[in-house]
């Protein structure tokens, strides 16, 4: 999770989105083990939270607003690459 700075996010080369403060990354990796499906690369000096697999499952089963602001977020970014392909 993004504490503090900037960062692009690119799928295959092409520019997918941006992440500042209050934004999150690497999620879809932690969620079903799969492989990284994007490049995230800091455009200023980052402060960042980064969760160990079992800390970010500790922290989606004990709240259930999380749960619904990760879904939330995926359903967008979803509809985004849809979008463009």
């Amino acid at each position: 999770m993004v504490e503090d700075g900037n960062a692009m996010c690119s799928v295959r080369g092409t520019e997918r989105a941006r992440f500042q403060a209050g934004d999150f990354f690497g999620e879809m990796a932690l969620l079903d083990g799969g492989p990284r499906t994007a490049t995230v690369t800091a455009e200023t000096s980052m402060d960042l939270v980064v969760y160990s697999l079992v800390e970010f499952r500790e922290m989606l089963d004990s709240s259930a607003c999380i749960q619904r602001r990760l879904l939330v977020e995926l359903a967008r970014r979803l509809r985004v690459a849809d979008a463009a392909a």
